[in-house]
């Protein structure tokens, strides 16, 4: 009896009523044969193999290498014609197990060549109407006349080497094939066309301003050295303008020649700073690497105006060391002020640097360099202390892009000094962005050539946390879940995994840069738990920093240091476009009876181990089923059903009585995934009284059926509403289908408008 007893209370929530499959099933024809496309199956068949330079867990492997490429340089920009002239010596080591018979170096100016064949590839159509200046542009000019021209590519000893361009790419042939843990060495001179990138386009470039005065920002300014690594050996895709660059960590040397009034940042530690500021502005520098709360102004509104109106027949040069970076860029104009301040970080203390014109401000000089500091704040708090001496800011119009060490930022006030709340956010999101590339990909060394989501959406991610941090209210417009929903359910035709290459992108902000970071965000906050995410992540971060991984490598460091299974995540939300929906499908109401349904009495139970006629039990009958009799429509108490109060009396103390639930009110709801996405189940259970609880099932609860699940609720309160993903976590698309009843559906949807 007493055993029998057991098996009644441990039945008081199993919902009796289900047919036994295997009595009802008559001679049927068997179902053919299928494969495994449960969405929970592992990622064996899209990862590649994990060996000895790439472990399954995510880390180098003890066979890991990567090359180095070592430049000095020297380069002078024309101020008055718009040209910059180089020479430069690169030494190369080969760290790969292999010998290498030829080198390839990268030429991405060719990209704005006559003949370069970028402008090919793209589809035009006819604009109906034109105005004379894009007529005359568009069918008229010839163009803009860039590309690097090379005078001469020599070995160690002087001797012209061979080598052939394509496009944007120049194979070098080596006399002898270079040997593991050998060295080459030779020298390029070359000159281009500096481009105004206002007019002509490109990430680097000339700005004019009506006095005649140029605001250079200067990258891929120099032929440099392709990847050459163990997943593809050679990086052999062309520069077409839109996937960013892979690039060699390695040691600079750079000698800069300006005009004698010019202001400049660069890449790299500043080596003759005494030369090229006066003593005054020296001091003030000095003053700024021990000043933690603001700005000191190096370079002041009143030295820039006065120089901007020179044009000084004199040169000067700059000289930079940068040591173990994977890129140089520079900045330079008569027309830059300068501000800086020390940022204090676990272990180092890197300097925060402006440069801007007298029309960036007032906007620049309150918010640039602060914004600069919090992100190296930030970024170092979720991966590692930033590395490097600076972290610079220029303003540069029209311009967002990044390079070690320095970045240029859109973003100015009106000419009469005032600006809007939108300016002034861009502005910060766009610095805050930019800097942070340092940390994505300049020290973890991702392949933006390939996968551009894994610099850009890491590093968006990551902006989306140093805004909030900056400014509590940010108008974050990347990382929420509910930013994302528009994209995810829009038309399929244009929408691409996200593991898709970096020129075959549809909508490539919200590809590459929004659904990343919505999904990190999402794992952050809904699937791991920040504990766990901020652990893997920062494991991340510092095995690969100064490396260059991979997306296996991300996906697997995130699993291996969480214990946590993402395959379903990472298959779902990156390898394909589903979407997520989610939507309650039926509850059905409870009540406790002692009197079976017809059905119960001649089926067996659920369990498959009794009958009926092994009774007696305490039975639970859907309202609406055609038996059940409305009377006994009440809210349950134990001492309405006397085995079960019996059992209570005689099984458990007063004390564990006082722990006992006591469920009145029991629902089963049907769960539904119309989209293809996997995520937790979060559903608020709303009562009459007016509280309300939230109950998370994990992903998990989808793996046995992909597309519906159910479960049971037994509350001590009426249930009066429910609803799904109530705080707007995982991106679904349709909300109409999220709440029970229906007709609360409208009552949220003007809450959510109100928000």
């Amino acid at each position: 009896m007493k055993t029998k007893l057991s098996l009644l209370f441990c039945s008081l929530f199993v919902v009796f009523g289900q047919l036994n499959a295997q009595e009802k099933q008559e001679d049927k024809k068997k179902e053919p044969g299928h494969y495994n496309e449960n969405k929970f199956r592992q990622m064996y068949d899209l990862l590649a193999t994990p060996n000895m330079f790439r472990t399954a867990s995510g880390a180098p492997g003890p066979a890991y290498y990567q090359q180095q490429a070592d430049y000095k340089i020297n380069v002078e920009v024309d101020d008055k014609n718009a040209k910059l002239y180089g020479t430069e010596t690169i030494t190369y080591t080969n760290n790969s197990p292999e010998s290498l018979e030829y080198l390839w170096v990268q030429l991405d100016q060719n990209m704005r060549s006559r003949t370069s064949q970028t402008p090919l590839v793209g589809n035009e159509r006819i604009s109906p109407a034109l105005t004379e200046d894009r007529f005359a542009k568009e069918f008229m000019e010839k163009g803009f006349d860039g590309g690097h021209n090379l005078e001469y590519v020599k070995d160690a000893e002087g001797k012209p080497m061979k080598y052939i361009i394509n496009n944007t790419m120049m194979r070098i042939d080596l006399d002898k094939p270079l040997k593991n843990k050998e060295k080459v060495t030779f020298s390029i001179k070359w000159w281009y066309n500096i481009n105004n990138y206002r007019v002509d386009g490109g990430r680097s470039g000339y700005e004019e301003f009506e006095d005649g005065n140029r605001l250079y920002v200067m990258a891929q300014f120099f032929p440099r050295m392709a990847v050459y690594n163990d997943v593809e050996g050679w990086q052999n895709m062309q520069f077409w303008g839109r996937g960013e660059f892979a690039l060699v960590f390695g040691d600079y040397d750079v000698s800069i020649t300006v005009p004698a009034d010019h202001v400049m940042e660069a890449t790299g530690e500043l080596q003759n700073r005494k030369e090229v500021f006066t003593a005054e502005q020296v001091k003030r520098w000095e003053k700024a690497k021990n000043t933690f709360d603001k700005p000191v102004i190096i370079v002041t509104q009143d030295e820039a105006e006065k120089a901007e109106k020179g044009f000084s027949e004199k040169k000067k040069t700059w000289h930079f060391i940068a040591k173990n970076v994977r890129d140089f860029g520079f900045s330079t104009s008569r027309k830059f002020m300068l501000d800086a301040m020390a940022v204090q970080l676990e272990t180092v203390k890197p300097m925060a640097i402006s440069i801007y014109p007298k029309e960036s401000n007032p906007l620049w000089g309150e918010y640039s360099t602060r914004a600069v500091a919090q992100t190296l704040k930030t970024y170092s708090k979720h991966t590692f202390d930033y590395p490097y001496p600076k972290a610079v800011s220029v303003s540069a119009q029209d311009q967002g892009m990044e390079y070690p060490m320095i970045c240029w930022n859109f973003g100015r006030p009106e000419k009469d000094g005032t600006y809007t709340d939108r300016t002034k956010y861009g502005m910060l999101g766009v610095i805050i962005h930019e800097v942070g590339h340092n940390f994505f990909p300049m020290i973890v060394n991702s392949d933006e050539r390939q996968w551009t989501w894994m610099d850009e959406g890491l590093n968006t991610f990551l902006e989306y946390l140093t805004e909030l941090e900056f400014d509590a209210n940010f108008p974050t417009d990347r990382g929420p879940a509910a930013k994302i929903v528009p994209y995810m359910k829009g038309n399929q035709k244009f929408i691409t995994p996200i593991m898709t290459n970096s020129e075959n992108i549809f909508q490539f902000g919200s590809n590459a840069y929004g659904k990343p970071a919505t999904g990190l965000n999402i794992l952050r906050e809904t699937i791991m738990g920040r504990e766990l995410f901020d652990h893997a992540f920062k494991t991340y971060a510092q095995r690969w920093k100064f490396k260059h991984p991979t997306p296996e490598d991300f996906f697997r460091t995130m699993e291996d240091a969480s214990a946590v299974d993402l395959d379903w995540f990472f298959r779902g939300w990156f390898y394909s476009t589903d979407y997520v929906d989610l939507g309650i499908k039926e509850v059905k109401e409870y009540y406790v009876s002692l009197e079976p349904t017809s059905e119960m009495k001649d089926y067996k139970m659920r369990t498959g181990r009794f009958t009926y006629n092994e009774g007696p039990f305490i039975y639970l009958v859907d309202e609406n089923h055609k038996e059940f009799n409305k009377k006994n429509k009440k809210a349950f108490e134990v001492k309405d059903v006397k085995i079960l109060e019996d059992y209570v009396n005689e099984h458990y103390t007063a004390e564990q009585k006082r722990d006992l639930k006591s469920p009145k009110f029991f629902y089963e709801v049907e769960f539904e995934k119309p989209g293809g996405m996997i995520m937790p189940i979060i559903v608020e259970l709303q009562y009459e009284d007016g509280s309300s609880e939230i109950q998370k099932f994990p992903a998990q609860i989808w793996r046995m059926n992909n597309d519906t699940a159910k479960r049971v609720f037994a509350t001590d309160k009426k249930i009066v509403k429910m609803q799904l993903d109530p705080k707007l976590e995982t991106a679904d698309i349709d909300l109409e289908n999220n709440m029970w009843p229906k007709e609360a559906l409208k009552t949220k949807f003007d809450e959510l408008e109100k928000k």
